[in-house]
């Protein structure tokens, strides 16, 4: 088989249809498009969300509630999925990141006391739960704020 040999599968191309090509291919003379009006003018059919100068209803809505921009959104993670490290190991949001504990960091990442800690961690993270914190420290462990 050489490059100029090769052709489409039967069915994969559909053509569209020739419009304005008279009366007998039926989408002559208006080309499917009816008489006059805005949707038969080129660049008829404004813009999204308009409606032919009536207001848009974008508009007539009323505004509702607040969006905070200095909001933090963290990542979070067990204590029950922590133990999953050797005894003295220190967990960091970067290893949990390499080991596909935690996918995206987000603004940081923030350890909450769900589950027991069976091993003494040196866990380092952007913010922790008052519970994560007794359960580390209960378990031998460190929990350290970066």
């Amino acid at each position: 088989m050489k490059l100029h040999e090769l052709k489409p599968v039967d069915g994969a191309r559909k053509y569209g249809f020739r419009l304005g090509r008279g009366h007998g291919s039926g989408n002559g003379k208006t080309s499917g498009k009816g008489n006059k009006g805005q949707k038969a003018r080129s660049g008829g059919m404004g813009k999204l969300g308009f409606e032919g100068g009536q207001t848009p209803l974008a508009r007539r809505l009323p505004k509702r509630g607040f969006t905070n921009f200095t909001r933090k959104e963290y990542a979070i993670i067990n204590l029950s999925q922590l133990n999953n490290f050797e005894d003295g190991a220190e967990v960091n949001p970067m290893i949990l990141k390499e080991l596909g504990l935690v996918k995206n960091l987000k603004d940081g990442l923030k350890v909450l006391g769900e589950g027991e800690l069976t091993k003494k961690l040196n866990v380092k993270a952007h913010k922790f739960s008052q519970s994560a914190v007794e359960l580390i420290e209960k378990a031998g462990g460190k929990a350290e704020v970066i």
